[in-house]
């Protein structure tokens, strides 16, 4: 027979819960309370690490702790992001990552699982793409263009980011959907590829709109199309290939942080509030604009599902498209 009531046996119980839960509690709390670092997975002056320390000065300013950005390059992203989620997960060591880390996936064989292996904490910025052609290339819209490659077989070629990135996709994306004959080029970053565009050795490239602002805007080439799913103030006249009747476009570029995926929760809470914080920031707001990107700040639930929703997504159309890195 039991010796003691119901309520005796529950209050143990929420007891037991409760110690266990203190040290976590109070760990949340006391976070943080040494230097923090921000891993950004590729080399210093782009994107990535412009927005990396950017934040990483707003938390320091917040928290009264040093937050230095430490840049580890190497694989395409791969060695900062498995550095990171083999750091401890203490909320010390956070990692600065971009859409790549979904991408790859289904690319090449990772020491790390993107899905399993990291806290989502908050989704910092997004971009979009600009279809962009010469601006003396005889062509005004993605039907004429598509018109001239199909009169010159073989004499067409777009360029990328490299094997595998988003300009990667959408351009064989936009082959397979517009039934053109045009070569890859793939490039290791946006200035020898814009050089080998306005040189005339490509007809066409799939630019983030930081890159292509500075040129729309110089008058150096035009933007056919856009995407995402809304229209850029940039390039008002150029619609998004949903309006063009074309799918898989739709995904934007991102730009987010992580931890390692065991980290306290509260740690990933308080991480992502003052991330949210930071990007409301006028002065950051304004920064993040300047790179044409769009400023977001994002609970983690919230990041999760954008994860969730991009990462099949990307998977069925590298599949679909028969994408390599080779």
């Amino acid at each position: 027979m039991n010796r003691f009531p119901r309520r005796h046996w529950l209050a143990i119980a929420l007891g037991t819960l409760a110690t266990l839960a203190a040290p976590l509690s109070a760990q949340a709390q006391a976070w943080p309370a040494k230097p923090v670092k921000i891993i950004v997975p590729y080399p210093p002056g782009g994107a990535t690490d412009i927005l990396g320390r950017l934040v990483a000065a707003k938390l320091q300013e917040a928290w009264g702790q040093p937050v230095t950005v430490e840049n580890k390059p190497g694989a395409s992203g791969v060695l900062g992001n498995d550095f990171v989620a083999k750091a401890p997960a203490d909320g010390y060591t956070v990692l600065l990552g971009i859409t790549a880390i979904v991408q790859s996936a289904p690319l090449m064989k990772l020491p790390y699982d993107p899905y399993k292996d990291f806290a989502p904490v908050s989704l910092l910025s997004s971009s979009t793409s600009l279809l962009v052609v010469r601006s003396d290339l005889p062509v005004k819209n993605v039907a004429e263009y598509v018109a001239l490659i199909k009169s010159q077989p073989g004499r067409h070629g777009y360029g990328s980011y490299g094997n595998g990135t988003s300009a990667h996709i959408q351009g064989e994306n936009f082959k397979a959907q517009t039934g053109t004959d045009l070569a890859h080029v793939p490039y290791k970053g946006a200035a020898p590829m814009m050089n080998d565009l306005l040189g005339g050795q490509l007809s066409m490239a799939f630019v983030d709109a930081g890159t292509g602002r500075t040129f729309v805007g110089a008058g150096k080439v035009r933007a056919l199309g856009v995407t995402g799913t809304d229209r850029l103030k940039m390039a008002p006249d150029a619609p998004t290939f949903t309006e063009l009747g074309m799918k898989g476009f739709e995904p934007k570029g991102w730009f987010g942080f992580f931890l390692p995926a065991t980290t306290p929760p509260a740690i990933v809470a308080k991480l992502s509030a003052d991330i949210q914080k930071a990007v409301k920031l006028p002065d950051i707001t304004a920064r993040i604009e300047d790179l044409g990107q769009t400023p977001v700040g994002s609970t983690p639930e919230a990041f999760a599902q954008v994860i969730k929703t991009d990462g099949p997504l990307y998977a069925k159309l590298i599949k679909d498209l028969n994408i390599k890195l080779e």
